[in-house]
């Protein structure tokens, strides 16, 4: 079965207000590479596919009330070359909604890791990850 499997097609990050979410990912550097809508009994669902960093963000924002809390998607982790350099980045375009003062280095864990999570428009967690 795993012939099948091609890689990630795209991680799905409910938002509440899609044009500040497509505006946030714009600013680390994504692009939007689709967009569109899905009539639903409650109204059109808005959606929007992101590109940057090797990844494909589905940005959703829903007619009616959806959950926003963490389960939909607690977080997702972008793999960096240099996480101080990555997380300056971050800052330089002007977001600073991460979560803790410094980065956290696990030089047990998985073979050795340093992180920083950052939370985007809708609260969704966002982890800058370097593997050591």
């Amino acid at each position: 079965m795993n012939e099948h499997f091609l890689g990630l097609g795209h991680v799905a990050v409910y938002t509440r207000d899609i044009g500040e979410s497509i505006a946030f990912y714009e600013k680390l550097g994504g692009a939007v590479t689709g967009r569109g809508g899905v009539p639903t009994l409650e109204g059109e669902k808005k959606l929007a596919l992101v590109r940057f960093g090797g990844i494909t963000l589905e940005l959703i924002q829903s007619p009616a009330a959806m959950p926003m809390g963490e389960g939909n998607v607690p977080h997702f982790a972008l793999l960096v070359d240099d996480l101080d350099a990555a997380a300056e980045a971050v800052r330089a375009a002007g977001i600073n909604t991460f979560l803790t003062p410094g980065k956290k280095v696990l030089p047990a864990l998985f073979g050795g890791l340093q992180n920083w999570f950052f939370t985007g428009p809708s609260g969704e967690q966002i982890e800058l990850l370097q593997m050591l």
